[in-house]
């Protein structure tokens, strides 16, 4: 209920009651009342007095059931103070904590911004060296590959070197044994070899019998020499040369050996044999470039650089081998050696020379291969000459 209609509800019943209790005064008073012994007229003083305190007591009644803001302001009172006071020291707290953190968080946003104006440069130097890492990561990475491909390089150059040691070895533990005229035929020497292109498989019979007589011709040669070769010398297992002829009756164009299977020695009554058949094929051409060396400064007496220069013509020999050669031997003029031994202990002081043996003709499987020593920048091509 709005205070308006309360203000008249309160006056309606304040008029209604004191006409009411006036009414009541005035017959009290006419009927000359009297209530526990006193005058009539105390009587009618005390039933208006009565009426008054019940017409405030209605109208309070009356108010206090209509406004519940009366009731509660009447009744908790108090307790709305002390919740007022609270309420108030609460509101001056926050407001006090609400300034302080204002205060705070424009401290912070100050900090903030300085923060973020120390970290811009900090951010630029990580990521510069967040790159500089990854360059480094990815050149580490490539150095890895490297040294990884150096090192299999190396391992393979290392095999190599092992490789034609050995050969080397051999060929001179070879060269030294036929000088000293021990050894007339070396385990694998060729003792004959031909090109083989069967136009009918019924031609492998001859060919192979063609081949076992001039090796057997071969063998009498070097093994006893003068002798005439009226028996078979050399000895070929039959399992070996039935094989040999079930394999040459294929197609194809073929290079068939007869070698030997060990060392031997002048004088000695028997050679024992195997066959070898592989396909005929290309092993050099003109310019192939078989063996390089290098011939150093201080390197200048002609005993030496003869050496250096025949194993240079061992490497590019034992080159020739690896590629397929059947051939005993390379061809090269021994003058033009000679005269290059000389060239080179006579070259001027401090020249470092490279040097390589060059092959001079194309040559298949069983071709012989002619070959020249030249420096590294030369262009003549001497003629070939005798055989090694």
């Amino acid at each position: 209920m709005s205070g308006w209609l309360l203000i008249l509800a309160l006056l309606l019943l304040g008029g209604v009651l004191s006409t009411l209790g006036d009414r009541l005064g005035t017959r009290v008073g006419k009927a000359r009342l009297s209530l526990m012994g006193m005058r009539p007229r105390n009587t009618a003083v005390l039933i208006t007095v009565f009426t008054g305190s019940l017409i405030s007591a209605m109208s309070l009644g009356f108010m206090l059931l209509v406004s519940e803001r009366l009731r509660v302001g009447l009744f908790q009172l108090d307790q709305l103070e002390e919740r007022l006071k609270q309420s108030r020291s609460a509101l001056q707290r926050s407001t006090t904590e609400l300034a302080t953190a204002e205060r705070e968080r424009n401290q912070a946003r100050q900090r903030a911004q300085q923060l973020r104006q120390e970290l811009a440069p900090l951010l630029a130097q990580r990521n510069r060296l967040e790159r500089e890492r990854e360059q480094l990561t990815r050149e580490v990475n490539q150095r890895d590959s490297e040294i990884q491909r150096n090192q299999g390089e190396l391992t393979r150059v290392r095999q190599q070197i092992a490789t034609r040691t050995q050969e080397l070895k051999g060929l001179e533990s070879n060269l030294i044994a036929l000088r000293r005229g021990d050894v007339v035929i070396s385990s694998g020497q060729p003792l004959s070899t031909a090109k083989v292109k069967l136009e009918r498989p019924e031609q492998a019979t001859a060919v192979i019998n063609a081949l076992l007589q001039q090796a057997n011709r071969t063998a009498y040669a070097r093994v006893l020499p003068g002798e005439t070769p009226n028996r078979q010398l050399l000895l070929v297992p039959r399992n070996d040369i039935t094989k040999l002829e079930a394999l040459l009756k294929q197609p194809g164009s073929w290079v068939v050996s007869i070698l030997s299977a060990a060392n031997v020695l002048r004088g000695e009554r028997q050679v024992l044999g195997f066959p070898d058949l592989r396909p005929n094929r290309s092993v050099v051409q003109a310019g192939d470039v078989l063996a390089s060396t290098t011939i150093e400064a201080d390197l200048r007496d002609p005993n030496q650089l003869a050496r250096r220069l025949n194993l240079l013509l061992a490497a590019a020999y034992a080159r020739a081998q690896r590629q397929g050669t059947l051939v005993d031997g390379l061809q090269f003029d021994v003058s033009r050696l000679n005269q290059l031994v000389q060239d080179l202990s006579k070259r001027p002081a401090g020249d470092v020379v490279q040097l390589e043996a060059v092959s001079l003709n194309n040559a298949d499987t069983p071709d012989p291969i002619a070959v020249e020593l030249r420096w590294a920048n030369s262009t003549t091509l001497p003629t070939p000459g005798r055989r090694t």
